[in-house]
């Protein structure tokens, strides 16, 4: 039986795939406003800037220029990091909720080694009984 945290947690997932799923759409398919700039920016590329450009236009035109590499991180790393952290809504345990999150996560791996560097320690001090 799944509880209300749980039942949120799925439809928090579905709706969050299905605004992935028109987004990208949009910028796919419908945006022409995108594909025209970028149309743009191929044809047109100047060697120099020109006197009447804006800081808008030439922001605009450096942020094109970036590799599609680059692009496909800035947006997939918080992308993933919310879809894992809806889905870890989903699970059983409350505890477990957000361990997906990086910084999360390694705050949970770093607290584990300094645990166990500890725990370490207070075993060497221990003198062992010969009998």
């Amino acid at each position: 039986m799944m509880n209300f945290r749980q039942r949120m947690g799925w439809i928090g997932v579905g709706l969050y795939l299905l605004a992935s799923a028109a987004v990208f759409y949009y910028v796919f398919e419908i945006n022409e406003t995108y594909n025209k700039l970028a149309l743009e920016h191929i044809q047109q590329h100047p060697k120099e800037p020109q006197e009447g450009t804006t800081w808008a236009h030439s922001l605009k035109v450096r942020l094109l220029s970036l590799p599609f590499w680059l692009w496909t991180i800035i947006f997939l790393i918080p992308y993933l990091q919310m879809f894992l952290f809806l889905y870890s809504c989903t699970r059983a345990d409350p505890k477990t909720v957000g361990y997906c999150i990086i910084p999360i996560c390694l705050a949970v791996i770093c607290n584990r080694h300094q645990t166990f560097v500890k725990a370490s320690n207070q075993i060497s001090r221990l003198q062992l009984i010969d009998t």
